[in-house]
């Protein structure tokens, strides 16, 4: 039975351990978050916040018994240049665990351990403040909106004429009602064109009759020959 014993032991031995925990602390103060398993973060967690609350007094004491945990100058040099003046005014709660899923090989639920000041979307959000007023405060907020809702109706039906007088613009009708269209249909070429008596004239050539009246000419000539004819019937 395993009564009292609140030290997960992660399948190592305690020299291994420690080194571990050290070595992903190192790594959790240079990148600002890392990808590990829920037990590993977790018990991470527990190694590194007590460093990071020693990190909020710089005193070479401070660093010392930092760096007999990390055993990284660099990391105990970014821990007090970097993280320490962030957490400066936060008393606890360092560190937040997300979790991501679980992992392909051996399905271990996996997460992302990260240090909550640097993590610059969710301290983005503007924290909402709330105003105490007396007992008539409700009633004068209530007065003040109702002034507000009248003022902004006021001012659109002040800017409502604007709108309806650029619509009002005779601009498109003068547009419409320009004669040119009119002008160019009622042009009287195209009926003067059709008036116009030059294929009348053609018809009307007297060509016809006159080559009709040609037999008259023959007509005429034949009738001298007639009379010779006759004459020389009566010399007979």
């Amino acid at each position: 039975m395993r009564h009292g014993n609140k030290v997960n032991h992660l399948g190592r031995k305690t020299g291994h351990r420690k080194a571990m925990l050290s070595n992903m602390a190192c790594s959790l103060i240079e990148h600002k978050r890392i990808t590990t398993t829920i037990a590993k973060a977790k018990t991470l967690r527990g190694f590194i916040e007590p460093l990071l609350t020693k990190s909020k007094t710089d005193s070479t004491h401070s660093r010392r018994v930092v760096f007999s945990y990390l055993q990284s100058k660099e990391a105990v040099t970014e821990l007090f240049r970097e993280v320490a003046p962030k957490i400066a005014t936060r008393d606890g709660g360092y560190t937040r665990i997300i979790r991501t899923g679980y992992r392909l090989g051996d399905n271990a639920e996996m997460c992302m351990i990260e240090l909550v000041d640097f993590n610059e979307l969710y301290n983005n959000t503007a924290k909402k403040t709330t105003r105490r007023s007396r007992r008539g405060g409700k009633t004068t907020e209530a007065a003040a909106t109702a002034v507000a809702v009248e003022e902004s109706t006021a001012e659109v039906v002040e800017e409502t004429p604007v709108a309806e007088v650029v619509e009002e613009t005779p601009a498109a009708e003068v547009v419409e009602e320009a004669p040119a269209a009119e002008i160019v249909e009622e042009a009287p070429a195209a009926e003067v064109v059709e008036e116009a008596p030059a294929a009348e004239v053609v018809e009307e050539a007297p060509a016809a009759e006159v080559v009709e009246e040609a037999p008259e000419a023959d007509a005429t000539e034949e009738t001298p020959e007639a009379p010779a004819a006759e004459e020389e019937k009566t010399e007979e």
